[in-house]
């Protein structure tokens, strides 16, 4: 409404101005505690103002429209189809774009107009099917239903419902059946949820790739056979890809087609809910790999077209499109898109029991651009205006709130790359409520001392650089490669140190020639240095733990529909002949004594020296000095490394032990003795043996445990 004739509008802040900042300050509760950590960002308080706001007053709609946000996320409660007390069926969808909704199926012939939805407001539609005289079940669990909607062009279109918690794909057919789940006996959940780790060591996994076996591993395999062997590797939290229903395996999980249902391919959702309960027994925390930046575009079996209009779920037109995905975007300023992805991630915390969730493509969603063609320098300007999604970074919020809300220990991970300040901040200060976020420099950097750079001319100092240059209180998991740099068109750390070697120099009966042994010392080395220095989280993915050969594709037609890479060979680890079992070891005990010693909780370590002559990085962290010579042929006698504690010290791992496929040059009898003499800015030093291509982890034993 205009202001009347001779009254004066109050004039806005002006931007970047301190009555601006002023107000921000006002709006956001805790937004103070964030410029004090980084003052670089007070420039940019307004948007984090902004950004609240629109939070806020989301949240507060929710509340006022739909009775708060515990109402609202429990839409698969009311949509989809639902068995009533009385034995009739209630049936709801949000179809806007239809002209009329039916349910058709096994239930009625498949007479595909024989039940008509009623049309409510706001493009939602309703049937209720009355029960049978003689009380038996109207759709019975395990037969076949569509939804038919009829397009305003006249179009008969048979779909899947977007709520659907189970589908099938049956025999040689190409599309997914959408079948009733109802089970007489469904899966109870024995044990308690583990309580949220200090330090999270997290083992990547999917399932289908999880046997040796040419063929989809199922859950019960899965929680058989590799459930026992995380738990014995010092994991305490699993990963799991592709549950989301895909009709496309050898998309990796990332195009998802039915978001409530867990994927068939492996087995019944009972034997997925084991799955979860089992890691729940062993105090394993389970975490879904959730794909809320994107959909498949399959509308025969997928959420495009649902109600045969290219919007819907979706935006319109080309703003719909990712198109280096191929794939479709949400429309996450709608309120019915609002209620499905976070009724989604409910779905997954309140009936799989799931800890927490891993987004996938964050940085897709909070950009315009989704990232592509964007190298992100670190100018705070790329972060802000109008490049960045606020509907998407909303909708994050909502999601973090929700679920830190109702389990207040799970935990939530963002895969960003750009490195947007304040995602990992708590909402009440302007960011973005994630726990974590992966540290996607590491792994890249890695590949590219290997596949550029000779041993000699590593950079002590970028590599630090690389595994601390982090945003101070904004949470990191470090990992030295995941399932990305496993994919096909690249290859496995081990593999690219040790290559074709692998095939025939594996064994402890061959010769230990340079390149297998130059590939297990640093292979062990890059990952300690990752995990100790990396981050406040490890990830590892499935296999790479012992130096998985090859690398990783799925059946399709490129390679004849063949299983022989999408598998894990488990095998090579158990076989006492094979050198896989001493990076297997070495894996374990490093995860072990971290359980023990706790550096991922402890504060950012302290590097005390990167020499770049003698190839040294040595820091502290959490009580324990950690020493690495990257040199591949130099060792040092009596070498001096600065340490801020005093006394005894022990080794606690060793890289070059027998056990772990090294040379055993180290008598770990040996006690070090700090003196107070200052060296590289700590007040006291000790004198060691640092072999070549050694890590080593001295702990000062005069200190209580």
């Amino acid at each position: 409404m205009a202001a009347p004739a001779g009254s004066a509008t109050p004039a806005a802040p002006a931007k970047g101005s301190e009555a601006a900042l002023a107000a921000a300050l006002a709006d956001v509760p805790e937004l103070a505690r964030l410029l004090e950590v980084d003052p670089y960002l007070k420039p940019f308080a307004e948007d984090f103002q902004r950004r609240y706001k629109k939070f806020s007053k989301i949240l507060s709609d929710i509340g006022e429209n739909e009775g708060g946000i515990d109402k609202f996320s429990r839409g698969y409660e009311s949509f989809g189809i639902h068995r009533c007390a009385d034995g009739g069926l209630y049936c709801k969808e949000w179809a806007p774009g239809a002209e009329g909704v039916f349910l058709t199926g096994d239930f009625n012939g498949w007479n595909p107009f024989s039940y008509p939805y009623k049309k409510l407001d706001y493009g939602k539609w309703e049937l209720y099917i009355p029960p049978k005289q003689n009380k038996s079940v109207l759709v019975p669990h395990g037969s076949k239903l569509k939804v038919v909607i009829t397009s305003k062009s006249g179009e008969i279109l048979y779909r899947i419902s977007p709520w659907a918690k189970y589908v099938a794909r049956e025999g040689g057919n190409v599309n997914y059946d959408w079948i009733c789940w109802d089970p007489e006996h469904p899966y109870k959940f024995k044990h308690s949820r583990p309580k949220k780790p200090k330090s999270v060591r997290i083992y990547e996994s999917h399932v289908g790739i999880s046997s040796h076996e040419g063929k989809i591993a199922s859950y019960k395999h899965f929680t058989c056979n590799v459930l026992p062997r995380i738990k014995d590797l010092g994991y305490n939290c699993i990963q799991l890809m592709a549950i989301m229903e895909h009709a496309y395996y050898a998309s990796f999980g990332y195009q998802i087609t039915s978001f409530f249902a867990a994927s068939s391919r492996y087995g019944t959702p009972e034997e997925l809910k084991e799955l979860v309960d089992t890691a729940h027994s062993m105090g394993i925390t389970v975490l879904l790999d959730v794909v809320h930046s994107h959909a498949s575009k399959n509308s025969e079996d997928g959420l495009n077209m649902f109600d045969g209009t290219d919007s819907c779920y979706f935006h319109s037109g080309p703003r719909g499109t990712h198109d280096l995905w191929d794939s479709k975007l949400f429309a996450y300023s709608n309120w019915e898109v609002l209620r499905f992805l976070l009724s989604n991630i409910r779905w997954w915390l309140e009936e799989y029991c799931f800890d927490g969730f891993r987004f996938d493509g964050v940085t897709s969603m909070l950009y315009h651009h989704h990232g592509m063609g964007q190298s992100f320098s670190g100018d705070y300007n790329e972060y802000f205006g109008l490049q960045v999604d606020e509907d998407a970074l909303t909708y994050l919020m909502l999601a973090n709130h929700l679920i830190h809300t109702l389990y207040p220990d799970s935990i939530t991970i963002a895969e960003d790359v750009s490195g947007m300040p304040a995602l990992c901040s708590p909402i009440s200060q302007g960011g973005g409520g994630f726990d974590y976020r992966l540290a996607m420099a590491i792994p890249d950097k890695w590949i590219q001392l290997i596949k550029e750079f000779k041993d000699e001319d590593w950079n002590m100092g970028n590599i630090v650089y690389t595994l601390t240059n982090r945003r101070y209180l904004e949470k990191c998991i470090a990992y030295a490669e995941s399932h990305d740099q496993a994919l096909v068109g690249d290859k496995t750390l081990a593999f690219w140190l040790m290559d074709a070697e692998m095939y025939t120099n594996m064994s402890v009966l061959a010769p230990f020639t340079p390149v297998i042994d130059r590939g297990i010392q640093l292979h062990k080395m890059i990952r300690l240095i990752t995990h100790a220095l990396g981050g406040e989280g490890y990830l590892n993915f499935m296999g790479n733990e012992f130096g998985h050969p090859e690398w990783l594709d799925f059946p399709r037609k490129g390679n004849n529909e063949s299983y022989h890479y999408a598998r894990r060979q488990f095998h090579l680890t158990d076989d006492d002949l094979l050198r896989y079992k001493f990076l297997n070891n070495f894996d374990r005990d490093m995860n072990r004594l971290e359980e023990r010693c706790g550096w991922l909780s402890a504060p950012q370590a302290f590097v005390s020296e990167k020499h770049e002559g003698n190839k040294i990085i040595a820091f502290e962290r959490a009580g324990l000095l950690f020493i690495f010579n990257f040199h591949p042929n130099k060792s040092y006698t009596d070498y001096r490394v600065g340490t801020a504690l005093p006394g005894k010290f022990k080794i606690v791992l060793d890289s070059d032990a027998a056990e772990y496929g090294g040379h055993q040059r180290l008598d770990h009898n040996t006690d070090f003795f700090s003196e107070a003499l200052e060296h590289n800015g700590r007040h006291y030093s000790l004198l060691v043996y640092i072999p070549s291509r050694v890590a080593l982890i001295l702990q000062n034993v005069d200190l209580p445990n």
